[in-house]
């Protein structure tokens, strides 16, 4: 008993959940659940009352897609993800270009050229290696298309029943140019709000081959690397405000992030999101709001006013910006939250999501 009273002596003290504030879906989920990696109220519950008070600290509190850092006197953007969805394979990808995809937009998100990712498989004992030689490639060839290199990389192998085939971890960075600045704090009242193009393709392509459903044509993943538009974007206009690709949660966790972190108001016309007609079918079917399915190549903007038609000549010039559209604006009013104009003149609000609408979709 001694020895396991000195043990017990030095471990960390267990967290303090009576200390925790309101609300806390966390206290009625003692135990993860799905909707803990959905991107919405239960994710960040997460990283607020567990994450941050272990190991939190200013570059972490920045809340963007990717960290801006300092070292050596440049700036440079820094970040990571982890890619779990299922199947493997999908109309429009696969999980080997999701994933460098994923990391080159968060990179983009802040502004940055991406540069250099890493790599990490983690794969299933018994997996075919046939099938890791092509996610592989996948890798590769998506790495190339968006101009990075793959520096580093790992591999480890779990016991079979342990994962689901292959996950993937990717991290990278990028050099972010003299002057650029987007952080969510950035938006401010007046802002015009822009999408790059139709939402909600690439949450409705997986789940149409993993649950085998079908929507009268084929719906392909929109997966695909935005550093080149947010480049183009830039020219035009440097001083962006924010930038953000709304993968998980979709559209409104993103408009939500941005509405809370800047401490400012969001207002969108709902018939101007641009929300392809299988997408809005699928969605009608399945009882789900195409504002919350998840997106990975598209971006969210918030523009100064003055410049909001220049930005958005400058998308639609560009291959992945060509059906990008105004879709509301930045306000002075209900701050923290936002809200959708309906075609019948109604409000409601488009609040963050609590959990996961379609689960493994990233």
């Amino acid at each position: 008993m001694a020895e396991l009273t000195d043990v017990e002596s030095t471990a960390a003290p267990a967290p303090d959940f009576d200390g925790w504030s309101c609300p806390l879906p966390l206290r009625d989920q003692p135990r993860i659940v799905l909707g803990h990696g959905g991107g919405g109220v239960l994710s960040a519950e997460l990283v607020q009352h567990v994450f941050a008070p272990a190991y939190g600290g200013p570059v972490l509190e920045q809340g963007g897609d990717a960290a801006t850092v300092t070292l050596g006197g440049a700036r440079l953007a820094f970040s990571t993800d982890s890619y779990v969805v299922r199947p493997l394979f999908f109309p429009g990808g696969s999980i080997g270009d999701l994933a460098v995809n994923g990391t080159v937009n968060d990179l983009a998100m802040a502004g940055a050229r991406p540069a250099y990712l890493s790599c990490g498989f983690i794969l299933e004992e018994g997996v075919e290696t046939s099938v890791v030689a092509r996610v592989a490639q996948a890798v590769g060839a998506a790495a190339r298309a968006a101009g990075v290199e793959i520096a580093t990389g790992d591999t480890k192998v779990v016991e079979s029943g342990h994962g689901d085939g292959i996950y993937l971890n990717t991290a990278g960075i990028g050099l972010i140019p003299d002057g650029v600045d987007l952080r969510p704090q950035r938006a401010r009242p007046g802002d015009v709000v822009i999408v790059s193009g139709e939402i909600g393709v690439h949450g409705v392509a997986v789940m149409s081959v993993r649950e085998g459903l079908e929507f009268g044509a084929d719906v392909r993943s929109d997966s695909a690397p935005l550093a080149g538009l947010v480049q183009a974007m830039l020219a035009v206009e440097p001083d962006l405000h924010v930038l953000r690709d709304p993968t998980r949660g979709g559209l409104a966790a993103s408009l939500n992030e941005i509405a809370a972190a800047a401490g400012t108001g969001v207002v969108i016309r709902e018939r101007a999101v641009p929300v392809p007609q299988l997408v809005a079918n699928a969605c009608a079917i399945l009882g789900l709001d195409p504002f919350y399915v998840a997106n990975e190549g598209k971006l969210v903007a918030f523009v100064p006013r003055e410049s909001a038609d220049a930005v958005l000549e400058a998308m639609r010039a560009h291959p992945q910006g060509v059906g990008a559209a105004v879709i509301g604006e930045c306000v002075d009013e209900h701050h923290g939250m936002v809200v959708a104009r309906t075609g019948l003149g109604g409000t409601r609000v488009v609040d963050l999501p609590i959990g996961e609408q379609l689960p493994r979709i990233c």
